[in-house]
């Protein structure tokens, strides 16, 4: 086997792993859906997939990475090395009969 193929196996292993996401905890069902805002979409599925696009100015960021873990209300997406921590000053809550949450300082509406 060459060296190459020798490296490349237990990478694409290692991704494989560390790809699959962590299920939403049942205290944090009421994160579980898709949000929006008008500069933010975040989709958190139960099975711990997350897909996440938000555009400030000229700039677009998106993560499309499994749920590692939730800290408090905060939730953190990606693979070791490589994560990124949500901020939930507001975690999910009721308002006139739509679903709200406040991450990272924008206030998400749950699309029905």
């Amino acid at each position: 086997m060459s060296k190459h193929i020798r490296f490349v196996i237990p990478v694409a292993a290692l991704l494989t792993l560390s790809a699959c996401g962590q299920p939403v905890p049942s205290d944090k069902a009421a994160y579980v859906g898709e949000w929006r805002s008008q500069t933010m979409s975040l989709l958190l599925a139960q099975d711990g997939s997350v897909r996440y696009k938000r555009v400030k100015g000229s700039i677009t960021t998106s993560i499309n990475a499994p749920l590692r873990r939730f800290e408090g209300d905060n939730f953190v997406v990606g693979i070791p090395y490589f994560s990124s921590t949500f901020e939930v000053s507001k975690p999910p809550y009721q308002e006139a009969g739509t679903w709200k949450m406040v991450v990272d300082g924008v206030e998400l509406s749950r699309v029905p």
